[in-house]
C-alpha cells in the first residue's frame, strides 16, 4: 500500500536543496527529473511548465536553482499530486510552484489561454503495447505511455509555448527518431546532449531542446557523462547532481 504523501519518509536532491517525499515501493524518483530541471535554462520572471510533473522533483529542483522562475506542474494522477502539494508546502515554495491536476489530452480549464516560457517535460519512456506494464500502477504511469503517445506530450508542448519558446525534454536515446519526427515543423534550434553512463558506453538517454517556431540549425553537444570508471560520479555530474549547477549544451 502506498503510503500517504503527509506521513511518508523524506528524500534529498540537490544536495540538500530540495526535500522530497515519495511513496515507498512504489515509483521514486531518480537522476532523471533532477538533469531535466538542469538543463531548462529559465531565467528570472519566466512562466514554466512541468508536464507530468509526478513528486515535483523537476519542478522543485528547477525552483532552488533559479529564484525568480515561476513554475506550474500538470500532473494527471491525484495520488502523485497529492505529494507534489505537499512537497511544494515542504520547501517552503508555494508562491513559486504550483501543481495543477489534469490530463495533457483534456488540459484543465486553469490552462487555458496561458501560453509559457518554457516547457519541459518528462514522457514515459515506453510505447504503449511495446513493453511489459509494471504491476505497480505508480511505475506503469510513470514508465508506459497510457492513452497519451509521445507526439501527444510533443504537440501539447507547442500549444502552451509562447512564439519562439522552448521545450526541453529527457528521454531514451533509442526514440530519438521518433521525437525528431514530431518535432519537425513545429520547432527548430534544436539541441542534443547526449548522456553517457561512462566514458566508452552507448547514451541510454538525452536531453534535449527545441524553440518553437526555430529556425537554427540542429546541434549535438559533447554530451555528459555520468560515472567514473570505478563507478562515483564525475567531477561534471556532481556539480550538477548535488551542486545545482546548470547543465548547458
Amino acid at each position: 500500500m502506498t503510503v500517504p504523501a503527509d506521513s511518508a519518509p523524506e528524500d534529498f536532491l540537490l544536495g540538500g536543496r530540495v526535500r522530497l517525499t515519495q511513496p515507498e515501493g512504489a515509483y521514486r524518483a531518480a537522476i532523471d527529473p533532477v538533469l531535466l530541471a538542469a538543463f531548462t535554462a529559465a531565467r528570472e520572471g519566466e512562466r514554466v511548465l512541468d508536464v507530468g510533473a509526478g513528486t515535483g522533483a523537476a519542478s522543485l529542483c528547477l525552483a532552488a536553482r533559479v529564484s525568480g522562475a515561476q513554475i506550474t506542474g500538470l500532473e494527471q494522477r491525484a495520488d502523485a499530486a497529492a505529494y507534489a502539494r505537499r512537497n511544494i508546502a515542504l520547501n517552503e515554495m508555494e508562491e513559486r510552484v504550483a501543481l495543477v491536476e489534469g490530463d495533457l489530452l483534456a488540459p484543465p480549464p486553469v490552462l487555458a489561454g496561458l501560453r509559457f516560457d518554457r516547457v519541459m517535460m518528462n514522457p514515459p519512456y515506453l510505447k504503449a503495447g511495446a513493453a511489459s506494464v509494471p504491476p505497480d500502477d505508480w511505475k506503469a504511469a510513470a514508465n508506459v505511455e497510457g492513452a497519451a503517445s509521445l507526439p501527444d506530450w510533443l504537440r501539447f508542448a507547442a500549444r502552451m509555448l509562447k512564439p519562439r519558446g522552448t521545450l526541453t525534454l529527457v528521454h531514451r536515446a533509442d526514440r530519438l527518431d521518433e521525437i525528431l519526427a514530431a518535432l519537425h515543423g513545429r520547432f527548430g534550434g534544436v539541441l542534443l546532449v547526449p548522456v553517457w553512463p561512462k566514458a566508452g558506453e552507448a547514451a541510454r538517454r538525452v536531453l534535449l531542446s527545441a524553440r518553437l517556431g526555430g529556425k537554427a540549425p540542429f546541434r549535438l553537444s559533447a554530451g555528459l557523462t555520468m560515472h567514473e570508471a570505478a563507478g562515483g560520479y564525475t567531477e561534471a555530474a556532481e556539480r550538477v547532481l548535488r551542486g545545482a549547477e546548470a547543465l548547458e549544451g
